[in-house]
């Protein structure tokens, strides 16, 4: 794993434009409050992210605030995470979240895929 300290004790940013893709979207889904985002084993380069909107925080949740917007991180997550921002893009190719993440030395082209 190829993480220094240094850049674990960095947070995850949110853009304007992911915060205001969020609010839009809870405020359609009533009885869901954040979007949470996770790392997990697996997909085209090792590790991919995953997307789920939820009730409630974890005992273990990091949240990143912005304009309303509420993003929850679990504490496992944010190790591979860790100084990431986290955008959402619409452009010709689609709409979608996209993380940038300065601990990941590849990437998969779907975007959501990547190694460390």
């Amino acid at each position: 794993m190829g993480t220094d300290a240094k850049t674990l004790m960095k947070g995850v940013d949110l853009t304007e434009a992911a915060a205001r893709r969020i609010n839009k979207i809870i405020a359609k889904e009533t009885d869901k409050e954040a979007l949470r985002v996770s790392v997990e084993g697996g997909g085209c380069s090792g590790f991919s992210y995953k997307f789920d909107l939820v009730e409630g925080r974890n005992a273990d949740d990091t949240a990143i605030e912005k304009d309303g917007a509420t993003v929850l991180i679990d504490e496992m997550s944010l190790i591979y995470m860790g100084g990431s921002v986290i955008d959402f893009v619409d452009d010709l190719m689609g709409q979608s979240f996209q993380i940038r993440n300065p601990n990941a030395v590849a990437s998969c082209g779907c975007g959501t895929s990547f190694s460390i």
